[in-house]
């Protein structure tokens, strides 16, 4: 049926125009049939507008001094609402209710009230849309307001007894609730016009004005009886009032003191080895940058074209063997992209190509692609928990894994307290991925191309950032599959809780980076490298590289998310 809402309007039946007006008008940015029929980056988002548009009337042809000439496209009317799409989203945007309607030729000229709107903001060529329409608004409103009940609760009923005795009725609904009512007089044996099946449920089955409809009855009654249909009614009555009252009850759990099994870990502690820094890369120009730096025990590159793995390994190994020889060597290790869909198996060979140290795991269709190689995993593997943690580790065979990234500070005590430190990757500083999505800006508008196939990957060649409300740039990077991550415009920091971290073991911290120069990474690795050795305190880090004094994303509150609005470079 949603389908059928968005055919040509050529192709369109009556009925399902109806249902589309009714549709564009409730809510509606413009209904798309999305990707059912295949990704094309050119038609999911224009960026125009983010806010309810409703119906397209058509384009500002004229404003001829208190008029709007339109060709129309749609249906209007006296009193219904109109914006004009003038591109002043920023100011606000020209709108208000139609007073008057002069229909001349294939024109429209719409009048509004005494300065109801400021036609200089007015242009021709405008589009112009139908935001309110107060008689559909109307007949929508009935179908939810006043003391009417629309929705009843299918019920069954049953009744039980025999002469000499009080008749039962036991009425349950779907959801487990069960209720029964007994008689206040008792049955008797009929000589005539007994209680029969049929009469009993038309009798029992009077359930209007009520929230219940009656779907299944049974008569369990013994012999030939009768009651007063008086009483009949007051028992139904009573089970009506009994079921209200039991389905206004809250919810009833049963607590079991039962404490979870917890995995069996070796928590003894070694001598635990010296803190050591990852750092997460997603340039080339970035890697060279934290090459310079002392003290990074493991890089991990992720690029928005896998193809250039072979040159971040290759340049890797020349700067290796350049190095004196130690028994704990740097080591290099590639990251594939987040989402893997059917089809996209090339991209994991590509990764797989470049002859990496290592790979870090982010899904379960990685385990296969990289088994026999060495594996770490990353963050949405959301580890939470001991459990989690030993099943990636010993399960599954990584080396460690990264902490999820919804932990606060004492979430992830807890976890450093039930797992071996040597398991866990603890992210110190990052830009937090505030959302991953399928649409690809760069194929959108820097491009003519559909997907990945024909957009030329202008995310090779260009830089982009979503405007949000307050003006913050929020870096946008793609993969390998056109699919785009938005990180939060300041990167935050963790490095209040180091020193605490380290108390309880945790000997592995990462730094990520998203779109900084070489210059910030060489000098935000050299500030870490001093903060888990001790000459630099957590609270100088972050107030000198003004950073977000945050762990995880469960301590204060993100940013607004973005519009589509964007700035390239």
């Amino acid at each position: 049926q949603a389908l059928d809402q968005l055919t040509p309007a050529s192709e369109r039946s009556p009925a399902s125009a109806s249902a589309r007006y009714e549709l564009e008008m409730a809510f509606s940015r413009g209904l798309y049939t999305g990707w059912f029929e295949g990704i094309d980056n050119q038609r999911l988002a224009h960026g125009r507008f983010g806010t309810k548009r409703g119906v397209y009337l058509g384009q500002v042809t004229r404003v001829a001094g208190d008029a709007v000439a339109i060709e129309l496209e749609a249906p209007l009317k006296a009193g219904d609402g109109i914006v004009f799409d003038a591109g002043h989203h920023d100011e606000g945007e020209e709108g208000g209710r139609v007073y008057h309607i002069d229909q001349r030729g294939t024109e429209a000229y719409l009048r509004f009230g005494r300065d109801a709107l400021n036609l200089k903001r007015v242009s021709p060529g405008n589009r112009v849309w139908k935001t309110s329409d107060p008689a559909l608004e109307r007949e929508l409103r009935t179908t939810f307001e006043g003391e009417k009940i629309r929705r009843c609760q299918p019920v069954s009923m049953e009744v039980h007894g025999h002469a000499g005795e009080p008749m039962t009725l036991i009425m349950a609904d779907r959801d487990g609730h069960v209720v029964k009512a007994r008689s206040t007089v008792t049955l008797a044996a009929a000589d005539q016009r007994p209680l029969e099946n049929a009469y009993l449920r038309s009798q029992l089955g009077r359930l209007g004005g009520t929230p219940y409809q009656l779907e299944d009855f049974a008569s369990h009654l013994e012999g030939s009886v009768i009651i007063p249909v008086s009483e009949l009614n007051r028992l139904r009555r009573e089970a009506v009032a009994s079921m209200d009252a039991l389905r206004r009850q809250p919810k009833r759990w049963t607590l079991v003191d039962q404490k979870p099994r917890m995995p069996t870990i070796d928590l003894s502690r070694d001598p635990l080895p010296q803190p050591e820094l990852i750092c997460l890369v997603r340039s080339m120009e970035q890697l060279e940058a934290a090459l310079a730096c002392e003290g990074i025990a493991a890089f991990y590159c992720e690029f928005e074209n896998p193809k250039l793995y072979r040159d971040a390994v290759s340049r890797f190994r020349e700067w290796t063997a350049s190095r004196p020889i130690v028994p704990a060597a740097p080591t290099l290790w590639v990251v594939p992209p987040r989402v893997f869909k059917p089809g996209e198996e090339w991209i994991l060979t590509q990764v797989l190509s470049s002859g990496a140290d290592g790979y870090l795991v982010r899904n379960y269709d990685h385990l296969a692609a990289f088994s026999g190689h060495r594996m770490r995993g990353d963050f949405s593997l959301n580890i939470a928990n001991p459990w989690s943690a030993e099943l990636w580790v010993r399960q599954k065979g990584l080396e460690r894994v990264t902490a999820s990234y919804d932990l606060n500070i004492s979430q992830l005590d807890s976890l450093l307290s039930g797992t071996p430190p040597s398991w866990l990757e603890i992210t110190l500083h990052q830009h937090m991925p505030m959302f991953h999505m399928e649409h690809c800006v760069f194929c959108a508008f820097l491009s003519k191309g559909k997907d990945y196939h024909d957009c030329g990957r202008p995310c090779d060649k260009h830089r982009v950032a979503l405007k949000d409300r307050v003006g913050a740039l929020l870096p946008l990077k793609a993969d390998a599959g056109c699919r785009n991550t938005v990180f939060n415009n300041r990167a935050q920091s963790g490095a209040e809780y180091a020193s605490h971290l380290m108390g309880l073991g945790a000997r592995s911290f990462r730094i990520e980076f998203v779109d900084e120069s070489a210059d910030e990474v060489r000098k935000t690795l050299g500030a870490y490298h001093a903060l888990v050795h001790g000459s630099l305190s957590g609270a100088q880090l972050w107030r000198d590289l003004k950073l977000i004094n945050q762990l995880g994303v469960t301590r204060g509150q993100l940013d607004s998310g973005p519009r589509t609005v964007f700035k390239k470079s």
